[in-house]
């Protein structure tokens, strides 16, 4: 079994780095070669006299990547360890650092703003690794591996966050390179694979029992991206914003101390000693959660609500059928639990979704629930009869989530619950021993999870989390009852304060931890999970986060969208097809993009005339003048703006969306047809998108239809 490398001195020469492990002398030392980038292995003892100008010891490579004029090799210089998960330690990125490979930067405008769009996404980004246990796969799926297969190639490819950065590694491995042209594994121990998401680790008590609890979710990396820029699915079946998240509770674990490895342990995989000769039971239980499997946007107008845009089901199909094939692959029955909303503005995002599970299942059997607080309470669809193909195991239920929890009553969420009880009866949940006498770290399988709740909203994000912290909550009281801890009938709930306390921050940590990453805020909704009941001080939260979330995602998120592209590999600029510089420059006229700061201006002087003192006998009329002229220009430009949103979005600059390109020059067309004032101005000078970014918009388009 090879496992990744703990420890990695990395040593700068003018020609090259070299890494090498001390722990491991013998290792082959891994060369990358300055300027260009290749990847060799080397002897170790023969590098050992070589003269470099500084020697580093670092956690890990995370990866290398190629800009546009260099390639950066990316290296950990600091991780946090966060807790043992059966006697392994965990850890999270703190630092990172990115090695050039010229010697002698370049400078250059587009280089730099790479830069610095890598490194705020990843000293943003929540990034975790462990040395010794495959973080990207769930426990049920990891009782299925080969554990003598190297760390890096059980890996679930989805939650694999460092693929992209991680492939020259990857090719050198598989193919080799220059003067060693066969598979090189010696390069396996240089290769740590990282996922991008929530982990928490809880060594605690209930009711005097010791336990650990850790809650993970896994962020795919597949169409990653931000809220409004970020939707749907993909050509490839990969839905936006798709969560794994697994509630993992393990009895007789492994404990000590965070910092190091105890003597006891191994020293190579950093995993401690046995439990006193108990077996560690360990128990998991998994639901992901994406967004609507369909072709749709949300087109932001910087108006409080986007417009929402969706293609037909029929051109949808193919991808959704990849998306849930893929599914039920990996988890067997799907739940779909949709929670958007059936009227108003998301109700063509539900029906959409109706009509590709009614496409996809061979006989739909609907069934609809009506109460006094909606016409719709329930709308199940479901095979009707013997199943006939793989996506007969699609079982949708629609729940109206507002409609029921309107005025604070969040309690009637569980009526969801109520529902779906015989599902979650037959669905089970993981349940596997880890024997003392166990050598190849092979878990005894006892119970298999069969099924798995697929989880949205319209965002994925607030009313989604509610509802998976109360399914989450559901199968741990199961577990509880089943492990001997509570008597049947009862509630971890009532039964210890101090766990359910612990319990709920876990979730609402959860929560926002999700959200920042796809909305740039923390999560609504939090006092429930919190507390477990809506609150005042909590929809003044709400409100809170919402103007928060509106000014981001309009006027901030157009960069951190490029960030998820650049690093994820959906934008390379080496290969890209843009050969003009300034790929960041706004290309906007001129006038366009003054009417912001005319409008801050005439705000200035209005506010300088409203406190200005008028001198003793001086005349009225010149300042009612002046207060009249730039209450008028301020008028102007806010109407303007307001009217022509789509100019003042912040949108993505090196994947740019279809829709904002053609809504970009349907606004521009409207400017110089329709404003007396700056239309003429406006198209006289008007330069619009370059051309590099029209053909960089029109394959993006392709790809879209």
């Amino acid at each position: 079994m090879t496992l990744p490398f703990r420890d990695i001195n990395v040593q700068v020469a003018s020609d090259c780095y070299i890494f090498t492990s001390p722990s491991s002398p013998n290792a082959p030392a891994l060369t990358i070669d300055r300027p260009t980038g290749d990847i060799r292995l080397s002897d170790a003892a023969l590098l050992s006299g070589r003269r470099v100008s500084r020697v580093t010891s670092i956690a890990g490579i995370l990866g290398v990547i190629r800009l546009r004029l260099d390639k950066y090799i990316i290296i950990i210089t600091k991780a946090k360890p966060i807790g043992r998960l059966k006697g392994h330690m965990v850890y999270k990125i703190i630092s990172t650092d990115l090695l050039p490979c010229r010697e002698r930067q370049i400078r250059d405008p587009d280089e730099d703003k790479f830069l610095a769009l890598v490194k705020g996404f990843i000293k943003s980004g929540p990034m975790y690794f462990s040395y010794s246990i495959d973080l990207t796969n769930s426990f049920q799926r990891q009782a299925q591996q080969d554990q003598s297969v190297p760390l890096w190639q059980r890996t679930d490819d989805r939650f694999f966050w460092n693929r992209f950065v991680q492939s020259d590694l990857i090719d050198f491995r598989n193919q080799g390179g220059k003067g060693q042209p066969a598979p090189q594994r010696g390069v396996d121990p240089y290769i740590l694979p990282v996922i991008f998401g929530t982990f928490e680790i809880h060594p605690t008590t209930f009711k005097s029992t010791p336990l650990t609890i850790a809650l993970i979710s896994r962020r795919s990396r597949h169409r990653g991206g931000t809220r409004y820029f970020t939707r749907g699915l993909d050509e490839e079946g990969h839905a936006a914003n798709y969560n794994e998240t697994e509630q993992v509770v393990i009895l007789n674990d492994r404990g000590g101390p965070m910092g190091g490895f105890a003597g006891s342990g191994d020293m190579q995989s950093g995993k401690l000693g046995g439990s006193d000769g108990k077996e560690m039971q360990i128990l998991s239980y998994v639901q992901t959660r994406g967004s609507v499997p369909a072709y749709w946007a949300e087109i932001n107008n910087i108006k409080y609500t986007p417009k929402i845009q969706i293609k037909s089901v029929e051109a949808a199909l193919p991808a959704a059928k990849l998306h849930f094939d893929e599914q039920i692959r990996i988890y067997g029955d799907n739940y779909l639990v949709n929670l958007v909303n059936q009227k108003g503005r998301e109700m063509r995002v539900k029906q959409a979704y109706e009509q590709v599970v009614e496409a996809l299942v061979s006989s739909p059997k609907e069934d609809w629930q009506a109460d006094q607080l909606t016409d719709e309470k329930f709308h199940t669809i479901e095979q009707s009869g013997a199943k006939r193909s793989d996506f007969d195991r699609l079982h949708y239920i629609y729940f109206d989530y507002h409609a029921e929890t309107k005025g604070m009553q969040m309690h009637r969420a569980q009526l969801l619950i109520d529902k779906m009880h015989d599902a979650l009866i037959k669905q089970q949940y993981f349940r596997a021993a880890d024997m003392p006498a166990s050598i190849d770290g092979r878990l005894e399988v006892r119970n298999l999870q069969t099924s798995v709740v697929r989880t949205n909203c319209m965002d994925c994000l607030d009313r989604t989390n509610v509802v998976q912290s109360m399914l989450a909550r559901w199968t741990l009281d199961r577990m509880f009852i089943d492990l001997g801890l509570m008597a049947r009938g009862t509630r971890f709930a009532d039964e210890d304060a101090a766990f359910e306390f612990m319990y709920r921050n876990m979730w609402a940590d959860n929560a926002d931890t999700v959200s920042n990453a796809y909305a740039g805020t923390g999560a609504m909704k939090t006092d429930v999970t919190r507390t477990g009941k809506r609150t005042k001080a909590g929809a003044l939260h709400d409100g809170n986060v919402a103007v928060t979330r509106y000014c981001r995602n309009n006027f901030l998120d157009g960069p951190r969208q490029d960030a998820f592209d650049l690093f994820l590999g959906a934008y390379q600029p080496a290969n890209s097809n843009i050969g003009a510089n300034l790929i960041f420059a706004d290309r906007r006229p001129h006038l366009i993009q003054a009417v912001p700061y005319v409008a801050a201006f005439s705000f200035f002087c209005i506010f300088v005339g409203l406190f200005t003192t008028r001198a003793p006998g001086s005349a009225v009329w010149p300042m009612r003048l002046f207060m009249l002229f730039w209450t008028f220009m301020a008028a102007f430009c806010l109407h303007f703006i307001i009217n022509n949103g789509m100019l003042y979005v912040n949108w993505p600059k090196l994947n740019p969306r279809p829709w904002a390109t053609e809504g970009y020059h349907e606004t521009i067309t409207k400017v110089v047809r329709k404003d007396k004032i700056l239309g003429p101005l406006v198209a006289r000078h008007e330069r619009g998108l370059s051309t590099a970014r029209y053909i960089n918009a029109e394959e993006g388009k392709k790809r879209i239809e």
